[in-house]
């Protein structure tokens, strides 16, 4: 009879090693990336409407429509990106109370879809309009990152 006692202890090595990935491996580090890039895009778009209401860029009807396009686009995919793997990781600033208050979460988004949909009907013909519009979906985003993102800039 051959000695498995080496065996046996590689095995048990194997498992603790894959017990302890099992945390990392529990990150969904996609989705995590996917929504940081949507918010990265969103931020875009809120700035080139802040340059336009700062004065630094011209307002044009068709800037305002494709400002308002693209974050009501944005707001259609971004709660594709909440799964419960996903909760740490990747520097995410998602803050817990998504997963703790999962209605209040989707009432923000769909809010903030409403929003910007509504701004995309408006079709802003003139400064002023755009930037009552601006301000309703501006208002939204104030709102969702005091509840729902952790303020990493302190």
């Amino acid at each position: 009879m051959t000695n498995r006692r080496p065996f046996s202890l590689a095995v048990l090595a194997l498992c603790g090693a894959a017990v302890l990935a099992v945390p990392a491996l529990a990150q969904n580090l996609d989705a995590i990336e996917k929504r940081q890039q949507l918010m990265k895009d969103n931020g875009k778009a809120a700035k080139a409407a802040g340059a336009i209401l700062k004065g630094e860029a011209e307002f044009s009807p068709d800037k305002a429509t494709e400002i308002f396009t693209q974050m009501h686009e944005i707001s259609v995919k971004f709660g594709d990106y909440f799964p419960e793997d996903s909760k740490t990781g990747g520097k995410t600033e998602a803050a817990p109370a998504i997963w703790e208050k999962p209605e209040a979460f989707k009432a923000a988004l769909a809010k903030y879809q409403e929003d910007t949909q509504a701004a995309v009907d408006a079709a802003p013909q003139d400064v002023d309009t755009f930037k009552q519009a601006f301000g309703m979906v501006a208002q939204n985003c104030k709102g969702c990152h005091e509840d729902f993102r952790i303020d990493t800039d302190n």
